[in-house]
C-alpha cells in the first residue's frame, strides 16, 4: 500500500506538524475513542496505540513531503485504515484542514513486481523518516523492510476465542521443555472443559 498525493506537496513544514501534532481523529464526545477503538481491534495496549497513532501522523508528514510516495508500516497502515473509516473526519477535516491536500490509499495490484515496488517504496520512506525526524523509526512499529514485506504479510487475524495461540519460541525447548509444555496444555483443557 502507498500513499498517493492528489496535489503538489510543500516545502519541509514545522507548521504541518504543529497541525497534525495537535489533531485527534474522531469526534470529540465518542464513548469509544479512535484510540480506544485501533487498540481494541489489533488487540494492542492502550500505550502502543498511542505510539501508533504518533507514527500515523509522521506518516502523513512524510506522505505530504518526502517528495516521492511512500509506503506504511504495517502497524500504521492499521491506523490509516481505521481513519479512513472515519470518512467524514477523513475527507471533511483531515485532508482540507490538516494535510491541505486530498492523501489517498492506494493498494497493490499484486504480484512480484509490486512486491520489489513497494519494498524498494518502504526502505525509501524509512530513510525519509530518519531525514525528516532526525532519528530512525521505532523497530516495534516500523520493522526493516524485509520483515514488512516477507514475513508480516503471513500473519493472520485470529479470535483468541475459536483458537489457542502458543508462541513460537516455545517449539526451541529441549524434550523436558515439551514435557512442561504437555503438562500445561493439560490443565488448560481440563479447565476449559
Amino acid at each position: 500500500m502507498r500513499a498517493r498525493r492528489s496535489a503538489l506537496a510543500p516545502a519541509l513544514s514545522s507548521d504541518l506538524w504543529h497541525r497534525l501534532a495537535a489533531y485527534e481523529v474522531g469526534p470529540d464526545a465518542a464513548a469509544l475513542t479512535f484510540a480506544a477503538r485501533l487498540a481494541r481491534e489489533n488487540r494492542w495496549s492502550d500505550d502502543h496505540a498511542a505510539r501508533v497513532i504518533h507514527e500515523y501522523k509522521r506518516f502523513c508528514y512524510l506522505a505530504v513531503t518526502a517528495g516521492h510516495e511512500v509506503t506504511p508500516s504495517d502497524a500504521v497502515d492499521q491506523a490509516w485504515h481505521l481513519h479512513l473509516t472515519y470518512s467524514r473526519d477523513y475527507w471533511q477535516s483531515f485532508c482540507p484542514n490538516v494535510l491541505r491536500i486530498d492523501l489517498h490509499h492506494g493498494p497493490t495490484n499484486g504480484g512480484k513486481a509490486e512486491r520489489a515496488r513497494y519494498y524498494d517504496q518502504y526502505a525509501a520512506t524509512l530513510l525519509a523518516y530518519e531525514a525528516a525526524f532526525d532519528e530512525p523509526p521505532p523497530d516495534d512499529i516500523w520493522p526493516a523492510a524485509q520483515k514488512r514485506f516477507h514475513s508480516d504479510p503471513k500473519g493472520l487475524r485470529v479470535n483468541p476465542e475459536d483458537v489457542m495461540i502458543l508462541d513460537r519460541r516455545v517449539a526451541i525447548l529441549g524434550a523436558a521443555g515439551w514435557t512442561g509444555l504437555g503438562v500445561v496444555i493439560a490443565v488448560l483443557v481440563g479447565v476449559m472443559f
